[in-house]
């Protein structure tokens, strides 16, 4: 067998499995929807959780999920967006950035559970956080770190040198390029890599497990300090009951926490579609 039928082989076989795992999936999300789409109403949204099935609703869940969203978003992207600036457009090139920069590219795809232990251990143990919306935001916002900077640091890659060059012939400052030339350049990637990230992040269950979220919680939070729920921990909750009430209501959950992660991946494309559109070089 000569190259070129090895790589023809490796084509037909790749095409198979990416037929299999799209028809699994077709499957899976079928059967989600047939299950659980005439359970989603204004009443599931807005009730809060029950022990009977008929009655119970994924209000406190979801503002749960909320609140972890939004203070994960306050905590992380202003860090990482700075952090990833820093190493690309001020940071020296040494052997010590060569190492930080690995570390943090093998943390991106360090599994969540570590996350979860590293959150108990310093937030909510070290810092007396305890089971808080807080702390499992700062735990998720860990979690997304190194994403936000890998990405961060790809937009601003990609920005062409001679942008950099013409904005220095002109008398800008190094800051002045960055804020008023690179990173409007950079946005859609920068936009693209954080959302991407977030939703991770939303859909993360293991961390937030081991930090404290509960899997019933009969109030809504009003403070970053009170208990909490997310969509994650609930669909876990009602799966793992024996009645088949609640396994409808756990794939009605599915439906809404998959509305809200691809509505957010089609801002990221919309976001990144627009920016190539807007800035060409």
């Amino acid at each position: 067998m000569n190259n070129r039928q090895k790589d023809n082989l490796f084509k037909y076989w790749a095409i198979l499995c990416t037929c299999i795992g799209i028809l699994m999936l077709v499957i899976f999300l079928t059967n989600i929807l047939i299950t659980g789409l005439s359970r989603v109403d204004w009443a599931f949204i807005t009730s809060l959780p029950s022990r009977k099935a008929e009655l119970a609703g994924i209000k406190t869940a979801l503002l749960g999920t909320v609140w972890i969203l939004i203070l994960t978003a306050i905590i992380a992207i202003p860090i990482g967006v700075a952090a990833g600036i820093y190493l690309e457009e001020y940071g020296k090139k040494s052997r010590f950035a060569n190492i930080l920069e690995i570390n943090i590219t093998n943390l991106a795809g360090v599994p969540s559970i570590i996350y979860g232990i590293l959150g108990l251990e310093v937030f909510v143990r070290t810092f007396g956080l305890g089971r808080s919306i807080l702390a499992g935001a700062l735990t998720l916002g860990l979690l997304i770190l190194p994403i936000i900077i890998v990405a961060t640091r790809e937009a601003i890659k990609a920005v062409p040198k001679t942008i950099r060059e013409a904005s220095f012939a002109l008398g800008a400052s190094k800051w002045q390029t960055i804020s008023k030339q690179v990173l409007p350049a950079a946005n859609g990637g920068i936009l693209t890599g954080v959302i991407l990230a977030l939703s991770r992040a939303v859909g993360e269950t293991a961390p937030l497990i081991i930090v404290g979220a509960a899997t019933y919680v009969s109030f809504t939070p009003n403070s970053i300090n009170d208990e909490y729920s997310v969509l994650p921990m609930q669909i876990f909750n009602w799966i793992s009951r024996p009645e088949k009430e609640f396994a409808v209501n756990a794939a009605a959950a599915i439906i809404v926490l998959l509305v809200i992660t691809f509505f957010m991946n089609g801002i990221a494309i919309y976001l990144r579609n627009k920016w190539q559109k807007k800035v060409k070089w």
